[in-house]
């Protein structure tokens, strides 16, 4: 497929291709909509198998994004970046500010963050030639680290589910698989111990598995086998996709609630899981407590604030699990519709206000 038949289908405003022979800077920056406002969402850092995966990549998660600060009533619209390559061999300061003057020219268009394979000190080093990053240090006027906040997020979700399903929102004993415990697994894991709930972790990068292990206590279980256990909660924390044709029939949960971005590989798996009786917390809605965040940044930071608005995150899927019941249809096609429906109504009277007031404002 060419790049333009990849990007009519879902509408994308804006697809770039990012090069510097000097540092080796491949990146590709993808923005699906800025009905809402500007194109907020991180940096993925990965050593894709070809440009055509890492196009599929970033454009899927770009539209997640669009979704995500949707479902969150933010002001925000839906971007993403990617830079193709195994982080822990050619990250540099040189790639990473060659990356950073690429940010700068769309003109605060896209407002990039942290995601896997970057971290807080990398967004410091962006900081330094574009001014449109956020989950930078406070040295740099920013909040820090977003993954913990993300992982608080999902933990809310977490609670939320349960109480659908089992009639209270109490963790204690309940049953969780963890697929992934990188930087955001991590922090969820440590909230779901103290918790009391019962974790087992899966990841394919023993180092973090070393972590988890030592940090809580938790058992392991191996990567490919983990969707499997027979747990109350299996919560993807990893990479997209997990849930497919190959996997859905495998699985023995009650619920589904990660911090994953495209956790469902087509939406129609949402329908499946319904049928299936296990409950399904929207990826784009649990998840977007990192987003939250970020985006008070742009008013002036305030963490009190900031964790309010992503405790919300626990009332804004019992309102999904309500409107998906009385409609019979699932989760996954509920929140969709909740999203689009606030950029239809919202993402309207900013353009109005735009042909009034001009480009300028």
């Amino acid at each position: 497929m060419s790049v333009f038949e990849h990007i009519n289908g879902d509408g994308y405003e804006q697809v770039v291709f990012c090069n510097d022979v000097h540092s080796g800077l491949r990146a590709i920056i993808a923005i699906h909509s800025t009905a809402l406002g500007p194109a907020l969402g991180g940096t993925r850092f990965y050593p894709y198998a070809s440009e055509e995966e890492a196009l599929v990549d970033v454009l899927r998660l770009a539209r997640g994004m669009t979704y995500k600060a949707a479902a969150a009533g933010l002001d925000l619209g839906g971007g993403k970046a990617i830079i193709m390559g195994d982080p822990r061999r050619i990250k540099t300061e040189e790639l990473l500010r060659a990356y950073g003057r690429f940010v700068e020219t769309l003109g605060g268009r896209y407002i990039t963050a942290e995601d896997v394979g970057t971290f807080l000190q990398d967004m410091d080093i962006v900081r330094r030639e574009s001014r449109w990053v956020t989950g930078c240090s406070h040295t740099y006027g920013g909040s820090g680290d977003p993954s913990p906040v993300t992982a608080y997020g999902v933990l809310q979700g977490i609670k939320a589910c349960a109480l659908e399903v089992f009639g209270e929102s109490d963790l204690k004993d309940r049953t969780v698989a963890l697929q992934g415990v990188g930087k955001v697994g991590h922090a969820l894991c440590g909230y779901l111990v103290e918790q009391g709930a019962k974790v087992k972790v899966a990841d394919a990068d023993v180092d973090n598995l070393a972590r988890a292990v030592s940090d809580f206590e938790v058992e392991t279980t191996e990567p490919d086998g983990v969707h499997t256990l027979e747990v109350d909660v299996f919560a993807p924390c990893a990479m997209g996709g997990g849930i497919n044709d190959d996997t859905i029939s495998q699985l023995r949960c009650r619920i589904i609630a990660g911090a994953a971005n495209n956790q469902l590989q087509r939406n129609e798996h949402g329908d499946k899981l319904r049928d299936l009786g296990i409950l399904y917390a929207p990826d784009f809605v649990i998840n977007a407590g990192g987003l939250i965040n970020v985006e008070d940044e742009l008013r002036g930071y305030s963490r009190k604030r900031a964790m309010e608005r992503v405790e919300g995150i626990y009332k804004q899927l019992q309102h999904i699990f309500t409107v998906a019941k009385e409609r019979r249809i699932s989760t996954a096609r509920a929140a969709l519709d909740y999203a689009e429906e606030r950029i239809r109504k919202i993402g309207r009277i900013r353009l109005v206000r735009v042909d009034e007031y001009g480009p300028d404002h």
